[in-house]
């Protein structure tokens, strides 16, 4: 049967689905959730092992090229990330009026990172869909929001920015930025599994932003941009930040956790760190940083925050049965690294820029634009009133 070309040939569904819950919208070789099993896969390995394995350059290279590195591939990308990292003089000074105004950190990356664009090479790139173009810009935009955040961090605090040093790896530089010296093999090796698990998780919403943002052509640097913009809503990130400022609430009104979070209750407030659109069951990523924050408390002759978190972790799962997530354990984490609160969701996005990046890669492969419908329950039928009858 012949349609004319001005025949539009989808049929729209009537069902209603707030918030797209459930909705497919597209398909992915990047993230595999199973939130019955508790199961996160990063193009076909668990993250189990690749948190415990792999380095987060490597899950970059996963991400963006669809398979492991070899030895010397993974060498000359980590190299290419690492020449990457400085800011242009117009980028840093982008940096110093935003420390000097006391910026919301995520505020400041959103804004940060938008600069960007103007000394990227690749910027004026007419067709935003290359490739090869779209994978340098990638690797830029990944090397250097680390850079912005620690200096903008720095600044703020009266401190000197440090230069990155193209010597040592991802995690390890950053966390040289923050502090001004060289961070030991264990907070490495923990920063760099925190980036390794938060790197990707499927179409969460700031990934969808960028996806949304992508399908209208818009470049990389706009797609990263509004993700970030995505992320910074409470209903997104900062929960890691909130679970934090909890656990010391606690320690400051000492309570007994479980008396807390029983008194919180009562009051109809919600607790931090529990609870996942996605997983029904614990968190896997959440199991690995647990872990991981049990070993520093533990190295620091100090587990009250572990214990304090496990307590509460009980109690909710035997009052509510609601499992906690990620965030919940790296609060504890990072506290521990001695990284300031107002930093962990902007910390989130050096990581999950990553994935954000691989999404958008996919989405310019076989684009289509994404342009939903509403239902109207307005008025229709209105009679236009002249202005001097209103």
């Amino acid at each position: 049967m012949f349609f004319p070309l001005s025949v539009n040939l989808y049929v729209m569904s009537e069902e209603l689905r707030p918030g797209l819950e459930g909705v497919l919208v597209a398909e992915s070789e990047l993230s595999y959730i199973d939130g019955e099993a508790g199961k996160l896969v990063y193009r076909g390995y668990a993250i189990e092992d690749l948190a415990r394995e792999a380095s987060y350059e490597e899950v970059l290279y996963l991400l963006w090229h669809g398979e492991l590195p070899t030895t010397a591939q993974l060498e000359r990308f980590s190299d290419e990330m690492a020449t990457q990292r400085s800011l242009a003089p117009g980028t840093m000074d982008v940096v110093r009026e935003l420390a000097d105004q006391r910026e919301e950190p995520m505020a400041a990356l959103r804004t940060i990172t938008s600069s960007l664009s103007a000394a990227d090479e690749d910027a004026d790139e007419t067709a935003v869909t290359d490739l090869e173009a779209n994978l340098r810009k990638g690797k830029r935009i990944t090397a250097k929001m680390p850079t912005a955040l620690a200096a903008f961090k720095r600044l703020r605090d009266g401190d000197g920015p440090v230069d990155p040093d193209p010597e040592m790896d991802h995690a390890e530089n950053f966390l040289y930025m923050l502090n001004g010296e060289v961070p030991d093999a264990v907070l490495s090796e923990t920063f760099d599994m925190a980036l390794v698990l938060h790197a990707d998780h499927g179409l969460n919403a700031s990934t969808f932003s960028a996806m949304v943002t992508a399908s209208t052509l818009a470049d990389i640097h706009a797609a990263v941009t509004s993700a970030i913009g995505t992320l910074s809503g409470s209903l997104h990130g900062g929960a890691n930040a909130n679970v934090m400022r909890m656990l010391k609430e606690v320690d400051d009104s000492a309570m007994n956790p479980v008396d807390w979070v029983d008194d919180a209750l009562d009051r109809g407030e919600r607790v931090a760190g529990f609870g996942h659109r996605v997983y029904d069951v614990k968190d896997p990523r959440a199991k690995i940083l647990g872990g991981k924050s049990e070993e520093l408390g533990e190295a620091a002759g100090d587990t009250r925050w572990y214990e304090m978190s496990v307590a509460i972790e009980e109690y909710m799962a035997e009052q509510k049965g609601i499992p906690p997530n990620v965030d919940f354990y790296s609060a504890t984490t990072y506290y521990q690294m001695g990284i300031p609160i107002d930093l962990y969701t902007p910390i989130f996005a050096i990581s999950r820029v990553g994935g954000w990046i691989a999404h958008v890669l996919e989405q310019y492969e076989d684009n289509r634009l994404i342009r939903p419908r509403a239902r109207y329950v307005g008025e229709l039928d209105r009679s236009y009133p002249p202005l001097a009858e209103r």
